[in-house]
């Protein structure tokens, strides 16, 4: 039996081969590929065929989170060498329906939202820098620091919006506030920022108090679906990594909510990961990282922008510097481990330092992308006539 195992384990594998490396399986090592080997995978505990068939990410991100798969190497050079090969993965989208088609609803999208941001402040202030931005920096120099590149990425973007004193600005996602209180402090704006998490409004609130800006900005429990109906306007938006909670079915709703908020002239930057082509997502990051994520492709969003009669002014790639954020933050969490895992156990930390690390890999091999779009509500003649920034 156990022979039978083995050989659909390594006869599976074998279509991972463009990057060498060694299979243990009950005291026998098995070789894939040609070249030396780069790393070795070792399974302490055989995984069922059926389920490597129905989903390869659930079945082998599963395995390593309970530790019946080690990596002997880098994890993370592994998952590049692995990772870039994703379009050989087994996915069976029938009996994956439940998992992958979520509901839309608000009450499900608040409850997937909330039980990836509201695992606690203490948690990510363990590897996010001092900004406590949960997004993708912006490395201007090669020797630039986490803190430095969240702190060019949010002058960058402020920079893209072209604010003035007194504008209005709302955040969609504000996470936990940077953006919003660096643009009231250096532009003298006013501001909302609206989130569906508890914990971040809590540390928010705290922010805005200790900074003196009570009264200039606010933050609010509010789902972007009730935009529409809140009668506020504002001359500019922002929304930084939420569009991915949004959902297929409900990209057009977004943007008519936005469109229901801005003022006509507005500009409105949407920064969020992003890929080639419109696919489902991967299995096992929808089970245990992100409940109901989507990543919108580029073209999909641009498409809808026309009809709302937004111009779309700039598109800029962030891929690279996404792969150098996540690198930042591997290397912040591996060293604050021991922490995570007394904590919140040990199969968690291995989620997390697996999700880190592939990630990281998806990035660099392009399998998804992170861009900036800046468009106008109609024809804004105003702005610079050059990239400014």
């Amino acid at each position: 039996m156990k022979t039978m195992t083995d050989n659909f384990m390594i006869s599976f594998l074998q279509r991972f081969d463009e990057h060498p490396f060694d299979v243990k399986i009950h005291g026998k090592t098995h070789h894939i590929g040609n070249g030396n080997p780069t790393f070795v995978v070792d399974l302490k505990e055989d995984i069922e065929g059926k389920e490597l068939l129905t989903s390869t990410s659930l079945a082998l991100g599963e395995a390593y989170m309970k530790g019946n798969l080690e990596v002997e190497g880098d994890l993370f050079e592994a998952l590049d060498s692995f990772l870039g090969q994703m379009d050989r993965f087994s996915t069976d989208r029938s009996k994956l329906k439940k998992l992958m088609f979520t509901s839309q609803s608000k009450k499900n999208q608040e409850k997937e939202v909330t039980s990836h941001y509201d695992i606690g402040n203490d948690f990510y202030s363990l590897w996010l820098d001092e900004t406590m931005s949960y997004s993708c920096g912006y490395f201007k120099h090669e020797t630039d620091t986490l803190y430095e590149a969240q702190c060019n990425k949010v002058e960058r973007i402020l920079e893209k919006l072209c604010l003035k004193k007194d504008m209005t600005l709302l955040d969609i996602g504000c996470g936990w506030g940077y953006l919003l209180i660096r643009a009231a402090k250096e532009y003298g704006v006013k501001g909302l920022g609206i989130t569906l998490s508890h914990e971040q409004q809590k540390e928010f609130e705290e922010r805005i108090e200790k900074e003196g800006l009570t009264g200039q900005i606010e933050v609010a429990r509010m789902d972007y679906r009730e935009l529409e109906k809140s009668g506020r306007q504002f001359d500019r938006v922002v929304s930084v990594g939420m569009l991915e909670h949004v959902g297929r079915a409900n990209y057009e709703l977004f943007v008519k909510n936005v469109d229901s908020v801005l003022k006509p002239g507005g500009l409105l930057l949407l920064h969020y990961i992003s890929a080639l082509k419109e696919y489902q997502g991967d299995p096992w990051i929808k089970k245990y990282i992100f409940p109901g994520g989507m990543v919108p492709s580029l073209r999909e969003i641009i498409h809808l922008f026309g009809d709302y009669r937004f111009y779309t002014l700039d598109v800029e790639s962030l891929r690279r510097h996404y792969y150098k954020t996540l690198r930042c933050w591997e290397q912040n969490f591996s060293g604050h481990r021991q922490e995570v895992e007394e904590k919140m156990g040990t199969e968690f930390a291995r989620m997390w330092e697996l999700y880190l690390s592939s990630c990281a890999a998806t990035f660099h091999n392009g399998i998804i992308d992170l861009h900036q779009i800046l468009v106008s509500k109609g024809v804004n003649n105003e702005l610079p006539m050059t990239r400014w920034y």
